[in-house]
């Protein structure tokens, strides 16, 4: 009899303890989303349909898991390849996608995205999403980002992007921009609610778009390698042109300058300056020929303008 009882209070205790020890392991191998450490969490069902359909989530289920191994042999990582667009709102998960250089989300239902652990991205495609912001400090290998059509009204990071050329931005709620990138080359914002713009620390912009915006002024003498400026309706009252000798296309119809000096830019081929209603003499050089020339019927293009 006694035997029997120490017997039941020996088996008590081994499995009080095995409890204890399983459920200790449980707690330890479930934090931070992941089970065991092998697992990422995907609890948008349409992202993981598209990564089952990819056939980058291997087990083939919608059960709101992925191996992690599997993000982390993706180099390309491409959301619209089905035409699945208006679907994803969540992309938890894409942390693990640490070696992706390529990411295409289009078309989505995006209101945040979090790309601190992606510092291998190159390509970026975010067009037609709900964005309010975006952070791309931590991926500093960027070298195109297109976020047109969202819900931007601010963008930090970009300094960090060493190796940016294109930035697309049109078509969002910005009412003040600054650009500091010494590599960046060609910058788009138009349709916005511009009231701002500095370029003075992007030396190396080559292009901008502007149109459609609030700017009544815009200093581009930072910018010694501009060869077009597309600018056209907004309240712009005074450009200077005279630090930019590769100008080739200028785009400034719809805005309210008084006066313009082109006769500088030698190398320009195509001028678009009409519905400027107090604009009448535009400055040229003498022999200065613009192949292209749209002028309202009270411009003239003079060497001398009074």
């Amino acid at each position: 009899m006694l035997f029997s009882r120490w017997a039941k209070a020996c088996f008590a205790l081994i499995f009080i303890a095995t409890l204890f020890f399983i459920g200790s392991c449980s707690d330890d191998n479930s934090s931070d989303g992941l089970v065991n450490g092998q697992y990422l969490l995907i609890p948008d069902n349409h992202f993981e349909q598209l990564l089952v359909d990819q056939r980058i989530d291997t087990d083939g289920a919608i059960n709101g898991q992925m191996l992690r191994e599997d993000a982390e042999k993706v180099q390309r990582l491409d959301l619209n390849r089905d035409s699945h667009f208006g679907e994803i709102e969540d992309l938890t998960g894409i942390e693990g996608f640490t070696n992706i250089t390529f990411l295409s989300a289009v078309g989505q239902n995006l209101e945040n995205i979090d790309l601190s652990s992606n510092i291998q991205l190159d390509t970026l495609y975010l067009q037609n999403n709900y964005l309010t912001s975006l952070d791309l400090s931590r991926n500093t290998n960027l070298i195109m980002v297109n976020a047109l059509v969202n819900e931007l009204t601010s963008i930090s990071g970009l300094e960090q992007a060493t190796q940016l050329k294109e930035l697309n931005l049109s078509y969002n709620y910005f009412e003040d921009f600054t650009i500091n990138n010494a590599s960046i080359e060609h910058l788009l914002m138009s349709d916005n609610l511009l009231t701002y713009f500095d370029s003075t620390e992007a030396p190396n912009l080559k292009s901008i778009l502007l149109t459609t915006n609030k700017l009544t002024s815009v200093d581009l003498s930072s910018n010694p390698l501009m060869e077009t400026v597309i600018i056209s309706n907004n309240a712009l009252q005074h450009i200077n042109l005279e630090n930019n000798p590769n100008l080739r296309h200028f785009y400034a119809s719809s805005n309210v300058l008084t006066n313009l000096d082109v006769s500088q830019n030698t190398a320009l081929l195509d001028l678009r300056v009409d519905r400027n209603p107090d604009l009448h003499c535009i400055k040229i050089e003498s022999g200065q020929d613009i192949p292209t020339v749209s002028l309202s019927e009270h411009q003239e293009l003079n060497e001398v303008c009074n």
